[in-house]
């Protein structure tokens, strides 16, 4: 079935800017003036001045624009809304807008800008769209505000529930609900939204690489596999406050030794693993500099290849962690904060990114292992679903010394212009 672009009001067509023209436009929105880094909040103002931002490019092209009942952002080409698609008809590109603190400027934005641009690129071909095609953002990906990630997606498929949605609080005891009202959003219309999801036949998050395999390989653009299997555990490691200048070393009994070498027996076992162990947050009691703690509780996040190699770095860390701790005089709790198993992306999706990508004669598109949490990793389980990584030469992200050059970003464009061409105007 045709679906021809939504006729224009005055019959003319608007100039577009280009990629980057964009990502110029979008820089300076909730950059910290200090650090260089970026902190668009959910619902906050530099995450509703990124909001504005998608409504205008929305608007320059003409594009259906809607919010949907969980706050996301969608721009629809070929329809003038979400249901007047079929079932599985849509081919949906996009990502997110909002940061960590300090973010850098690609992790989210990259897949956004491109999606843009890859529309423009499509049509500039000349290519006729015969399936309804949308850009999207989703709102609060990164949970950097509210501490659960994927909120927007994970509303939408129902793997977050409206009633715990509204039990999300900031730092400053503001709920979700609260702050989506303040930003001109209702909340009461907060929950799954099967109806919209069975419209889209194929997703596509293009998203810069949290790492340096394509670096290493020497590709600007990869395809995802899967994202790998990965949790939290809070270990909390108790023992004796006491003084630290009159305390013998063999009378104490000191929580902060057992937590140390649980650290570094994380990093060994993960390095045999070929995965990846981090406690990255720590918070100590009494937490004076001349006292002995009382209690060290530490935040284990670990994440491999495959369920088995996780399994045997967690299993491993917790053994060493009571035999040390049995050891030290500590008694030790360890508890599992949240799980996520395997994503595999779609595969047969997967499969024709890569006919579509493959050229002859060249080596094919590398296909990566990602331990990221994603968008399309929550849509996975309800819409076929795939992600293209641009090559990341620093391998840093979350940071403001992320990074991807001008010339890869350029050819991400063109990955996605290739792609929704071969899926949307077959």
């Amino acid at each position: 079935m045709s679906h021809p672009r939504p006729a224009s009001p005055t019959g003319t067509a608007r100039q577009t800017p280009d990629f980057l023209t964009m990502w110029r436009d979008l820089a300076p929105l909730g950059r910290h003036a200090t650090s260089g880094g970026y902190r668009r909040y959910a619902w906050g103002g530099a995450d509703r001045e990124c909001r504005a931002w998608f409504r205008e490019q929305a608007q320059l092209r003409e594009l259906a624009y809607e919010v949907d009942r969980n706050g996301n952002q969608w721009a629809w080409y070929g329809v003038r809304s979400w249901n007047e698609a079929g079932p599985g008809e849509a081919v949906v590109t996009g990502s997110h807008l909002d940061s960590v603190p300090d973010g850098g400027a690609f992790d989210g934005p990259l897949g956004v800008v491109s999606a843009f641009a890859a529309l423009d690129q499509l049509l500039e071909r000349g290519a006729t769209p015969t399936r309804p095609l949308a850009l999207v953002n989703f709102g609060d990906e990164e949970g950097a505000r509210f501490g659960l990630a994927c909120v927007g997606s994970r509303l939408a498929t129902g793997r977050l529930t409206p009633a715990d949605a509204a039990l999300l609080r900031d730092a400053d005891g503001i709920t979700l609900p609260a702050a989506m009202e303040a930003a001109g959003y209702d909340p009461d219309t907060l929950g799954p939204d099967p109806d919209r999801l069975s419209r889209i036949g194929a997703f596509v998050e293009l998203h810069v690489e949290q790492g340096r395999s394509l670096d290493l390989t020497g590709d600007p653009v990869g395809i995802a596999g899967s994202i790998w299997p990965h949790g939290r555990w809070r270990y909390d490691f108790h023992g004796e406050a006491n003084h630290a200048g009159t305390t013998r070393l063999g009378d104490r009994r000191d929580p902060m030794l057992t937590y140390a070498g649980t650290v570094l027996e994380a990093r060994r076992e993960a390095e045999l693993a070929g995965a990846v162990a981090t406690f990255g947050k720590v918070a100590v009691e009494p937490n004076g500099v001349n006292a002995i703690p009382s209690l060290v509780r530490g935040w284990l996040d670990s994440r491999a290849p495959d369920q088995a190699s996780l399994d045997a770095v967690t299993s491993a860390v917790e053994a060493a962690a009571r035999t040390r701790a049995a050891r030290d005089g500590i008694s030790l709790d360890v508890v599992r904060e949240s799980f996520t198993p395997v994503v595999e992306f779609h595969r047969a999706l997967g499969a024709e990114l890569g006919r579509i990508l493959d050229a002859p004669g060249m080596p094919p598109v590398p296909v990566l292992g990602t331990g990221a949490g994603h968008d399309a990793g929550i849509l996975a389980d309800s819409v076929p679903a795939a992600m293209l990584f641009v090559r990341n030469p620093t391998g840093v992200s979350h940071s403001p010394a992320e990074h991807a050059t001008e010339d890869d970003c350029l050819a991400g464009v063109q990955a996605l212009t290739d792609v929704l061409e071969g899926l949307a105007c077959v």
